[in-house]
């Protein structure tokens, strides 16, 4: 019996996680997770699985829930998140919050030698070089949630390094795919938040619509398989079906392709290296109708060039655009700014924010507290025109 820690099960991914573990419920023992606020959902996950330990990060919440649920020690405030990984019946760590808030308990579990499922890309693209270096020093297995890293790990390790070219992220395009550019800067949230494929939560959605959070993929694929961002492409592909594509050096490409059902990273990365033992869906190809693929327009997308940007300059300027952006999505999701106006934040912080090559988590975490002020004091000060 696996044990699991989930960190954000109140998420998209972590609903999904929770589906998983339903289906195979001889295989793993969920033994702690946090949530934010959503006590109603804690108290139900508590009766049904009988978790060690559990997490309510919102600070508004503290004691609200008491100490203890049933047989379920309850904490409080983000910080407690490391204390959820540490347990020693855990094996595995679902890392699902979102944001930059998930550094620290990636590290907590890095160090504490768990296997990771990493669903915060947040954590790589914001930490990526200092990630990569507490993992290489604890020999930790981290495997990525989001379905194109997770279609990439199983396509790359299938094939030897050398005969890769390139590898491929397909995007849906977002909820303004077709939409005249023009009219992209009227669009309201709730025209936003209707994506054409996926179920997920409002910041993400937001990401998807801009391509944004196809850029922060770009970054994070860097620090997960090593390709240089010359090595590392986009294609807008409005089916969601095929999720990686590597091209070798003969110039064929293989792809991974499966319903767009976060089911399968996350039960891939769990069982993984074992392989997921039983089908999860059943589509078969003749389902598939059409396969399309085109490369993103960058005027329709200019956060997507952006990211290419920030991840050639290195050192913080990924940290730099990540939280310039997660900034404006909520000055956005708060209707404060237009929806065209979260990149100009991103390139005008990009602009303002002196790059550093930082040795430790402290560097990271300056920069990224400078970013977040410089945006609120450039809202304020109307520095980027709405």
């Amino acid at each position: 019996m696996v044990g699991v820690s989930v960190l954000g099960i109140s998420g998209s991914v972590g609903s999904s996680t929770v589906k998983v573990l339903r289906q195979f419920r001889d295989s793993f023992s969920l033994r702690s997770f946090s949530v934010h606020s959503n006590l109603e959902l804690a108290k139900a996950l508590i009766e049904e699985f009988s978790p060690e330990v559990v997490s309510i990060t919102d600070s508004k919440l503290e004691g609200k829930f008491g100490s203890q649920y049933k047989s379920t020690t309850i904490l409080y405030g983000e910080e407690s998140l490391s204390d959820l990984v540490r347990l020693g019946t855990v094996d595995v760590v679902v890392t699902a919050v979102v944001g930059a808030r998930g550094v620290k308990p990636t590290i907590a579990a890095i160090e504490a030698g768990k296997k990771i499922a990493i669903a915060n890309k947040e954590t790589l693209v914001t930490f990526g070089p200092l990630i990569n270096r507490l993992v290489a020093k604890h020999k930790t297995l981290m495997v990525p949630v989001d379905s194109e890293h997770n279609a990439l790990f199983q396509l790359i390790e299938r094939e030897k390094r050398s005969n890769i070219r390139a590898i491929t992220l397909t995007a849906s395009g977002g909820s303004f795919r077709t939409l005249p550019i023009e009219e992209l800067e009227h669009v309201s949230v709730k025209q936003t938040l209707n994506h054409p494929t996926w179920s997920m939560g409002p910041k993400i959605t937001v990401d998807s619509a801009g391509l944004i959070n196809k850029g922060l993929e770009v970054i994070e694929a860097h620090f997960l398989f090593g390709f240089s961002y010359d090595e590392i492409e986009v294609v807008i592909h409005p089916q969601s079906l095929t999720h990686g594509i590597i091209e070798t050096m003969d110039g064929a490409c293989l792809q991974y392709t499966s319903h767009p059902d976060m089911i399968y990273p996350i039960a891939h990365s769990l069982f993984y290296p074992t392989p997921t033992p039983k089908m999860l869906i059943e589509r078969k190809p003749s389902t598939w109708k059409t396969l399309e693929f085109f490369p993103p327009d960058l005027s329709r997308y200019p956060g997507l060039k952006l990211a290419y940007q920030a991840g050639r300059a290195g050192g913080v300027a990924p940290s730099v655009f990540n939280a310039a952006n997660e900034e404006a999505v909520a000055l956005f999701l708060e209707e404060r700014i237009s929806f065209t106006a979260i990149p100009k934040f991103i390139e005008s912080a990009l602009n303002k924010i002196s790059n550093s090559f930082p040795e430790d988590l402290e560097g990271y975490l300056e920069k990224d507290r400078e970013t977040r002020s410089y945006i609120q004091k450039d809202f304020v000060k109307g520095g980027v025109t709405i």
